[in-house]
């Protein structure tokens, strides 16, 4: 196994392949899943794969804290800002979906859309 250096000589810090890692560690995508977060400890680990050319860090589980919540005024001011996309600037209708970047209106109003 090419990337399989669980000491950490060779890479800097142990490395494993993908989907070898130990149990006790895992990525972020996998803490967010468990509804944790690395809580400001530093990698532990790597994986590596598609010959060294995509890592994924891993920390240790048992030293991740709980995600933080967002408080009321944080999801207000989401909830105001997302409420802000829906308005189209042309004719000022709140519609069920984000207005498109692109052309800057809604669909009724941008050219070439439902009539």
């Amino acid at each position: 196994m090419v990337f399989y250096d669980p000491t950490g000589e060779r890479y800097g810090i142990p490395t494993f392949p993908y989907r070898f890692a130990p149990d006790g560690l895992a990525t972020l995508r996998q803490l967010h899943t468990q509804n944790l977060r690395p809580g400001g400890q530093s990698v532990a680990a790597q994986l590596m794969w598609r010959r060294g050319k995509r890592v994924a860090y891993l920390y240790r589980i048992d030293l991740a804290k709980p995600k933080r919540t967002a408080t009321p005024a944080q999801l207000a001011a989401l909830d105001k800002a997302n409420r802000a996309k829906r308005i189209c600037p042309a004719c000022g209708q709140f519609k069920p979906y984000q207005i498109p970047r692109r052309s800057g209106a809604c669909l009724d109003c941008t050219p070439g859309g439902p009539s």
